[in-house]
């Protein structure tokens, strides 16, 4: 018997569905793209539990007759493309006939779809890839489909959807793409019964701030550039504008939203020394450019594409988003001293507080509690992770042998010395030579194991404000934080959520300094989105990126009383020695070391 077995026709098309449908989103995509290639001018997409269990999209375009209607949900059928010359210059959103198919074979699917020249409508129920009713309906000149209970057939693939919270983010993130690309067609986004975008500014400025909030694009730069047989043009956010993800980063290709790595790059690099590390600007980029240019057959989501001289490409994108940003006076430029011919860059005022400020250590808090507190003693620094820290210090702060002769001396008050270096890390003398600590990661960790404790302790952790604030988000944003609410109320936050997608703030956690309430709950938000550490429960990512977010920033100065204490409580956590990111807190560099680089030894 032969091992090698043709597979049925319902199995092969399960596995087709795979590569196209992969969860409600994939389903929005692939209807509305046939639905701007039908020349719609309007598109209405309606969802149920995020798109699981009802979708709906609706749009005024050509529509089609009941014989196109039919072979429309026939594998490999299209209008877009006849002939292999017609994939190699592919100008419409949909060609490879796979979408309708794909997404009746896994779901149970409703047309109704009409021309102009015919009285009524074509109607085509299917269930699971099986034709269960063709009859004729009402319906306005367009298509309407709709698309119930996906994955019905293939439970595995059901269970392996995510959170309603989180689906629906990926629905409204495909919807608003398209609104922003297509200025010329009206969308609306319904979720159940609240309407939740509705896009209907002719111009891409107009959409941006319709997905976005009003007077989103007074943050951000409008560029233009035309090459040969390119042409280059969308918005940049300025510098200040960043976020901690790469969700606001838009790639438009012949006004197909695509993903390219060498693009994202080129744009990316415009900000070099411009923004932090690990932030991420906003853009949109509309690239125009012969179809012949590029390939988008590289994967059935057509999300991909290999351009035929990415160099080129690459080339153009960074000089076009690099000048742009010149231009808008947002990059430090170098200049040359006419007296010395040397490059020089514009001074910068030096605080008075930079550099190293030495601060008098004293052991009053040691003393208050009745014993060594932060000290470690030499047998606990052995059994500790390196780096290590000790800061019992000599009283005589004499010449080197005074240092060696009493390393294990008590400590009095005003016997040691620790200094805040650059406004970033505090460095102490120890026994055994120089410690180093960060004074961010000390304090990310210090307020992040206290932020885990509140879950367990259900203490009053919040302080009200005096004013509340009230936040607009953009409706991915509000149902993650309608998901995430409890957890935040245990951490300290007290939030009040409205219809319309408006959160106000009314209180914050105890140990948030004031001035950055608004700020630190959107960082949260953005870090919830992007952390996929597995290995961390949904609490432990909140109290991380709180702890991140409300800790002292390196360039913040301290005082000798702010550096003891914060000292104090990094050595009272379970795990000094890292922040929850792991950085490292702590770096020794043992007298040793410092001996050979001086040629002691």
């Amino acid at each position: 018997m032969a091992n090698i077995k043709v597979l049925s026709e319902e199995i092969a098309s399960k596995i087709a569905a795979g590569e196209v449908v992969q969860r409600p989103e994939s389903v929005v995509k692939e209807l509305i793209e046939n639905s701007i290639d039908a020349g719609a001018r309007s598109i209405d997409v309606e969802v149920k539990d995020a798109g699981k269990s009802f979708i709906r999209v609706t749009d005024d375009g050509t529509g089609m007759n009941e014989e196109d209607a039919l072979l429309a949900f026939e594998r490999h059928a299209t209008s877009k493309i006849e002939t292999y010359q017609d994939l190699e210059n592919v100008s419409t959103l949909g060609f490879r006939g796979e979408a309708l198919y794909s997404i009746a074979a896994v779901s149970q699917v409703e047309l109704k779809t009409k021309t102009d020249e015919e009285d009524a409508a074509v109607y085509i129920r299917i269930d699971g890839g099986k034709r269960e009713e063709l009859s004729r309906a009402a319906h306005a000149t367009g298509t309407t489909i709709i698309v119930r209970n996906l994955f019905f057939n293939t439970p595995g693939r059901r269970n392996f959807m995510k959170a309603n919270p989180t689906e629906f983010r990926h629905v409204y993130q495909t919807v608003s793409r398209y609104a922003i690309a297509f200025p010329n067609i009206k969308f609306t986004l319904q979720s159940g019964e609240d309407l939740v975008l509705r896009a209907k500014s002719d111009t891409v400025r107009g959409r941006l701030d319709e997905v976005f909030g009003d007077r989103f694009t007074d943050s951000l730069v409008a560029f233009e550039e035309e090459y040969d047989r390119l042409k280059i043009s969308g918005f940049l956010g300025k510098p200040e504008y960043t976020k901690r993800t790469r969700g606001e980063q838009f790639l438009f290709l012949n006004r197909r939203y695509v993903l390219s790595k060498a693009v994202n790059h080129a744009a990316f690099s415009a900000y070099e020394n411009l923004i932090d590390k690990g932030d991420f600007p906003f853009f949109a980029i509309f690239i125009e450019m012969p179809p012949d240019e590029v390939d988008v057959n590289v994967h059935p989501s057509k999300m991909e594409v290999k351009f035929r001289d990415e160099r080129s490409i690459y080339g153009a994108i960074r000089s076009a988003t690099r000048s742009a940003l010149v231009k808008s006076d947002l990059v430090p430029e170098m200049g040359i001293s006419s007296e010395s011919g040397r490059f020089f860059s514009r001074p910068t005022t030096e605080s008075s507080r930079g550099g190293i400020v030495p601060v008098t250590f004293s052991s009053a808090a040691a003393q208050q509690s009745g014993s060594r507190g932060r000290f470690l003693d030499d047998e606990r620094i052995a059994d500790a992770v390196d780096p290590l820290f000790s800061l019992r210090v000599p009283q005589n702060r004499g010449t080197s042998t005074d240092t060696a002769e009493d390393e294990s001396a008590p400590i009095d008050s005003g016997a040691g010395i620790i200094y805040q270096l650059h406004n970033k890390y505090i460095i102490s003398q120890i026994s055994t030579g120089l410690l180093v600590v960060d004074q961010h990661a000390a304090h990310e960790r210090v307020i992040y194991e206290r932020t885990l404790r509140r879950f367990s302790e259900h203490g009053q952790n919040t302080q009200q404000l005096l004013f509340p604030i009230s936040l607009n988000l953009g409706p991915a944003d509000f149902t993650i934080i309608e998901e995430i609410l409890p957890d935040l109320n245990l951490m300290g936050f007290s939030l009040k959520t409205f219809s319309g997608s408006t959160v106000v703030l009314d209180g914050v956690p105890v140990d948030l300094k004031p001035g950055r309430e608004s700020t630190i709950l959107t960082e949260i938000l953005e870090d919830y989105k992007r952390d996929n550490d597995l290995r961390l429960t949904p609490r432990e990512k909140l109290c991380k990126t709180y702890a991140c977010k409300a800790a002292v920033k390196a360039g913040d100065y301290l005082t000798m009383e702010e550096m003891e204490s914060l000292i104090d409580q990094l050595f009272q956590a379970e795990v000094p020695y890292v922040c929850p990111h792991g950085r490292p807190v702590l770096v020794k560099i043992p007298l040793l070391e410092l001996d050979k680089k001086f040629g002691r030894l």
